[in-house]
């Protein structure tokens, strides 16, 4: 590691991640490059000349040695240093790139060193905010509470009583990562040159890396993350965010609030508090949806240090430097996808996966279809709410691997959240799935959301063809109804927009030929009982010898659809039939409704002048003698 007293100053001014900066840097200074080159490309040239070896002799086909192969492979990684910890957990999410085994083995990957002397901690503070560590803080720990690759945290006061975590970074830490950046860069673009087994932009992956570590490393940027976490959370009564002190914080020292809580993973401590750990698992499962599909902007590190359960119920989220943004196309795409995974729709799944950027518009989807089939087809049978999403993005895995994939990076920043969360949520209660805590949301989104795309995908989920599911109306509202925030009054709006939308004809067509159907046996029974009433001499031919009708075959059924959608609504949390009640005046405004009463009184009448000349003008004798039925 370059010391603080060696910082190498062109390295340290460098702001923001740009490779031909740091390529021009250390190109211009060779003995600092070659020292680090034999830091490292020793210990891996070691590394692989075992690999290789254990190929060439066979013995890598060996679960067991290539396991203890996988492991030895992280174990280097966490010795070389924080920018390969970083890499390794960047390859950890990269299925298209790396072998299941090797996947497993990176992904338990911990960001975690011992810290440094405290004195170079005082002394970066002052150094960083201008004024001596007394002139800021009322007290402040020498010793560290926590440490990472990156810094470490201590307690302290500030001038004026509020108690403090302030995070300070290692000592010459941009020097380093530079360095380890520019020399995985170029072993990265190696690989791609000479490894033909490798599809995907090594480099690029590099390069992605870099521009969020150098994020990272800029605590102004962790504090404005924060910021704009808790101003799109404000109105969330269950999240909690450390207020952000201006005043101490800089590029490499944050000041925040400090947050009394315990992590969920301490169930006996939550349950001391008196809090439901099942209940705080939801909440997290809640906000990270609402964090990836509703602001696009996401925590991409919820591990256990991050996630606290406060006294008052809340969930605190700490630690802002990893964050990412999902782009509202892909947020839609996302929903679309489990669309079409829930209908079974696989062909349809392969395209969003192209849309969605992980597949080339040149790549042939027949292959691969029936490759999605395995994967998935089995898991759907059991229910979203069953789905295993450990073993499904595993098995997913292999698929990519196997196929010419390419992970976005907010994709694999996203399956790196759910599987830290659900990694979370199991050592609250071992039979959690995310998909199942998941998909009440995902249900009250695909109700409630306006955008026309959402639209479309929630008429492909209702309708089979032609065919209007009302099964699948029940399950979509039912699971909506197990949000807390349930916008009943948006959700019955949005019904009603999507029956009198262009997608909504067939639903509007079955209404009203249900309508017909029952409107045209009432009226045919109120004809044969009147007529009955009649001497038989003043009967109609059609209405003779008929079984007598009684009142409760003369029951007007109710519109099957129209009752099966008022039954679902009426068992929601908070219904009130003024809610429907209330809404008749913006009903009456449709033309849509108008065209169905026209409609409906078209089919009635052609029913009528059929049931008159086909039933009551005709014996049934006659009927049967003819086949009329």
């Amino acid at each position: 590691m370059v010391g603080s007293s060696g910082d190498f100053i062109e390295a340290a001014g460098l702001l923001s991640y740009d490779p031909a900066t740091i390529r021009r840097i250390y190109s211009g200074h060779p003995q600092r490059l070659l020292r680090r080159l034999w830091q490292t490309l020793v210990p891996i040239g070691l590394y692989l000349l075992g690999v290789g070896f254990d190929r060439a002799t066979g013995r890598l086909s060996r679960p067991a040695r290539a396991r203890g192969r996988a492991k030895e492979c992280a174990e280097l990684l966490v010795q070389l240093g924080p920018a390969f910890i970083k890499a390794g957990q960047a390859l950890s999410t990269r299925p298209d790139i790396v072998p299941p085994m090797l996947l497993e083995e990176l992904a338990q990957l911990q960001d975690q060193l011992p810290g440094f002397d405290s004195t170079l901690a005082m002394a970066c503070i002052e150094e960083d905010l201008g004024q001596p560590v007394e002139a800021i803080y009322d007290q402040l720990d020498r010793e560290p509470i926590s440490a990472a690759s990156l810094g470490q945290v201590h307690k302290g006061v500030l001038k004026g009583g509020a108690a403090v975590a302030v995070k300070v970074q290692r000592p010459g830490l941009r020097e380093q990562i530079t360095l380890d950046l520019y020399i995985v860069r170029n072993i990265a673009a190696w690989l791609n040159r000479y490894v033909g087994l490798i599809r995907s932009d090594l480099v690029a992956l590099i390069d992605e890396l870099g521009q969020r570590v150098f994020e990272e490393m800029d605590y102004l940027n962790e504090a404005s993350n924060a910021e704009r976490f808790a101003a799109l959370h404000r109105s969330n009564r269950r999240i909690a965010v450390p207020l952000i002190h201006r005043a101490a914080t800089s590029r490499r020292v944050l000041t925040m609030e400090w947050i009394d809580g315990v992590k969920l993973t301490n169930l006996a401590a939550v349950k001391a508090l008196g809090i439901d750990p099942d209940d705080m698992v939801q909440v997290g499962v809640n906000c990270s949806l609402q964090q990836l599909l509703e602001h696009g902007f996401f925590h991409a590190d919820p591990h256990p240090g991050n996630l606290l359960a406060l006294a008052d119920g809340r969930l605190a989220y700490l630690d802002f430097g990893m964050m990412s943004t999902v782009s509202r196309s892909s947020r839609t795409g996302l929903i679309q996808a489990v669309v079409h995974l829930v209908n079974r729709n696989f062909s349809a799944l392969s395209h969003d996966f192209v849309q969605l950027g992980f597949l080339a518009e040149t790549v042939d989807l027949e292959p691969i279809v029936p490759a999605f089939e395995t994967v998935f087809g089995q898991a759907i049978e059991q229910g979203v709410s069953r789905l295993d999403f450990k073993a499904v993005t595993d098995e997913l895995s292999g698929v990519m691997y196997r196929f010419p994939f390419q992970v976005p990076p907010y994709y694999a920043l996203i399956i790196r959240s759910l599987v830290t969360l659900e990694g979370i949520a199991l050592s609250v209660d071992p039979s959690f799935k995310i998909l199942g805590a998941a998909y009440p949301y995902f249900a009250r989104r695909l109700m409630e959301d306006p955008d026309p795309e959402l639209r479309e995908s929630l008429r492909d989920m209702l309708f089979d063809g032609d065919l209007f599911r009302w099964q699948r109306l029940d399950n979509l509202i039912t699971s909506a109804s197990l949000q807390d925030q349930l916008d009943l009054e948006g959700l019955l709006d949005q019904v009603l927009d999507f029956l009198f939308s262009p997608g909504g004809g067939m639903l509007r067509e079955q209404l009203v030929e249900a309508a017909v159907e029952q409107m045209d046996e009432f009226g045919w029974q109120t004809v044969q009982r009147l007529g009955q009433r009649l001497p038989r001499q003043l009967q109609p031919p059609g209405l003779r010898g008929l079984e007598p009708v009684t009142a409760k075959d003369l029951e007007l059924l109710s519109l099957e659809p129209v009752a099966r959608l008022v039954t679902i609504l009426r068992e929601l949390p908070g219904f009130d039939p003024q809610l429907l009640l209330s809404r008749l005046p913006r009903l009456l405004r449709e033309p849509d409704l108008r065209r169905m009463g026209l409609d409906l009184a078209r089919r009635l009448a052609e029913r009528g002048v059929v049931r008159l000349l086909r039933d009551v003008l005709v014996t049934p004798e006659t009927r049967r003698g003819v086949g009329v039925s």
